[in-house]
């Protein structure tokens, strides 16, 4: 027997980052959106956990008990007073060190497939539980759809969202390391006062309406000066997806990934196509939100 589970990446429209706190993580008002790139996870009996994984990036994911989807599964297992005997296969579809939660959804992913393997009977809360243990973005990939993170992002309250949103992602060449980028806010900001996070007033708005002018008027990053101090040639990228006629463009997350919203599929169509001949990034691609969260396949 096995079970799969799909589970989407995501794209932050608002990014809100305070000051670091005493654990060492920040306070944030991070608005979530669920997008339709999917990884999916396939977890199955063995003698002992192993991971293996396929697909774009593959190479570079964690094969060891560091990845967050073992993370995931050793967690689960260690409430219900089990082994954690199981193969995970991670079919991998969400980039590596993107700024997608990529590992974050694996993990998700995992924790929800080992319960089910398992059927361990575990409530919705104690699985958000264990995700706000693994990581800051795990309990937004088991929800998805759209959701405001508060806290260090792992603390969750569902949003509505009034119609579908039109994305182009560039990929860049090459990953960042998420406290790298973090770090780097702390040296930019070293002395400066930085406001508590809000989450902006007008965006929610905007999501609730399914007004993209309007959310990407008021879309924004505070990590994104970070992560083109660390990785300048971005700029390149999303002055040329400003330039095909995205309505915004911003660092997805941490980055590398760029992210740009589009007024619907055929602009984002053509804003995809003029990002591959600028030869700026990887990869690009097109994709739709909000999408659903962690859901069993099979």
């Amino acid at each position: 027997m096995s079970v799969t589970v799909r589970v989407p990446a995501k794209v932050n429209v608002q990014l809100a980052v305070g000051g670091a706190r005493a654990d060492g993580f920040h306070e944030l008002a991070n608005v979530f959106l669920a997008v339709d790139i999917f990884d999916e996870i396939t977890v199955s009996p063995a003698d002992e956990l192993r991971i293996s994984c396929s697909g774009q990036d593959a190479a570079q994911v964690p094969l060891d008990r560091t990845n967050l989807a073992a993370r995931a599964a050793l967690a689960l297992a260690e409430r219900h007073g089990r082994s954690a005997d199981v193969h995970i296969h991670i079919a991998k579809d969400i980039p590596v060190a993107g700024g997608m939660a990529g590992g974050s959804a694996d993990g998700a992913g995992a924790l929800l497939a080992c319960e089910a393997l398992w059927n361990t009977g575990s409530s919705r809360p104690e699985l958000l539980d264990i995700c706000a243990e693994l990581g800051s973005d795990v309990s937004f990939s088991l929800v998805g759809g759209a959701a405001l993170g508060t806290g260090r992002g792992e603390k969750l309250t569902v949003l509505e969202v009034g119609g579908r949103f039109h994305w182009v992602f560039a990929m860049a060449e090459g990953g960042l390391s998420t406290p790298a980028v973090f770090r780097e806010f702390d040296r930019l900001n070293d002395g400066a006062h930085i406001p508590e996070p809000v989450a902006s007033r007008e965006l929610l708005d905007a999501l609730a309406k399914g007004d993209a002018e309007a959310l990407a008027a008021k879309a924004s990053n505070d990590l994104q000066p970070a992560a083109l101090s660390l990785f300048p040639e971005l700029a390149r990228t999303l002055s040329a997806g400003k330039a095909a006629g995205a309505l915004t463009g911003l660092v997805s997350g941490s980055g590398p990934t760029l992210a740009f919203l589009a007024r619907d599929a055929d602009d984002a169509e053509r804003i995809a196509q003029t990002l591959t001949a600028s030869r700026s990034c990887r990869s690009v691609r097109t994709a739709v939100s909000p999408a659903p969260g962690a859901i069993r396949i099979s």
